[in-house]
């Protein structure tokens, strides 16, 4: 299943990875201000930087003048990255004015975003706190002071909650108020955490734990079955067996993933512990395709199926 992207998203896309003039796929050298944020296991990372002139006297009114991104992602996160460094620009921003747009902006500067791509416009928005940060600190302006106060990566460092993606409790906290997300299914859209193997969703302090907590909810008296602990004494699997309860596990646990970003997955082979698979859809030709086999597919199989599976792509 392929997106269905705006025409402007498209264009955008296009002009930018073409490198046409006015489009910001690059790095400022000697940045003002330098971010990070995403992650090669679910496909996105960004690094933004900008230059600023000066202001003679006060750094606060210091002004954004140039705004570059690099983009390891998809189509919606180069063109949401393009999307944000065009409003900065065009909008004469200083650094802490800059923080004041929205992924939401971004989404309607593009025309638009899939539901299961929203996630591309807040990982714009985290790298860009990440670089006013780092602006601040470079020209000696306390934020705190100024009513801004920006989240470090210490402070959203804590327990794992999504193992898939390596995402925190603090994160995901701070996230579900920032962003007003009621459900799971829109913690998984904006931001991925669970968007994996599932295993997260109900487990105790898990997302739906974190759900309640943060907006006042019953947890439900509903009690979720915890998957059955192996007995020391069962008898190994047979291959058969074994290649059953992969392709098991890829139904339950990773197709559904794969699909909700238009791609899906074929075992073309199993022999001993190696697992040889095709990526396919929009996976094929995918920046992250690699790190989808090796830190998604991979970890799911070894969790849930035999630890010392290996995933081989061909």
């Amino acid at each position: 299943m392929a997106w269905e992207y705006s025409e402007k998203t498209r264009q955008i896309f296009m002009d930018a990875v073409h490198g046409k003039p006015g489009t910001h796929l690059g790095e400022v050298e000697n940045a003002d201000g330098f971010g990070e944020h995403g992650s090669i296991v679910c496909g996105d990372a960004l690094r933004f930087t900008f230059r600023v002139q000066r202001h003679a006297s006060d750094p606060l009114q210091d002004v954004i003048t140039e705004a570059r991104y690099l983009t390891f992602g998809c189509t919606s996160a180069i063109a949401a990255s393009e999307a944000l460094c065009t409003l900065i620009e065009q909008g004469h921003f200083t650094p802490i004015g800059a923080l004041q747009i929205t992924n939401q902006e971004i989404v309607k500067f593009l025309g638009g975003l899939p539901a299961q791509k929203i996630h591309c416009s807040v990982m714009g928005a985290e790298a860009l706190e990440a670089a006013v940060f780092n602006w601040a600190q470079k020209r000696g302006v306390d934020l705190a002071q100024n009513g801004v106060h920006l989240k470090d990566k210490g402070e959203d460092e804590g327990r794992i909650v999504c193992k898939c993606f390596s995402m925190t409790e603090p994160y995901i906290r701070r996230k579900i108020k920032e962003l007003n997300l009621r459900t799971i299914a829109e913690i998984t859209g904006a931001i991925k955490a669970g968007g994996a193997c599932g295993s997260c969703h109900h487990a105790p302090g898990g997302l739906q734990d974190l759900l309640d907590e943060v907006w006042g909810r019953k947890p439900s008296t509903e009690a979720v079955p915890a998957p059955a602990a192996a007995s020391a004494t069962d008898a190994p699997l047979s291959p058969i067996q074994i290649y059953k309860k992969i392709e098991k596990t890829i139904d339950e646990f990773i197709r559904p993933a794969l699909h909700h970003d238009g791609g899906d997955l074929e075992v073309v082979d199993v022999k001993d512990n190696i697992v040889y698979c095709r990526l396919s859809g929009a996976c094929v030709g995918c920046p992250g395709a690699n790190a989808t086999l090796k830190l998604m597919v991979e970890r799911t199989l070894k969790d849930k199926v035999d630890a010392n599976l290996k995933v081989i792509a061909v």
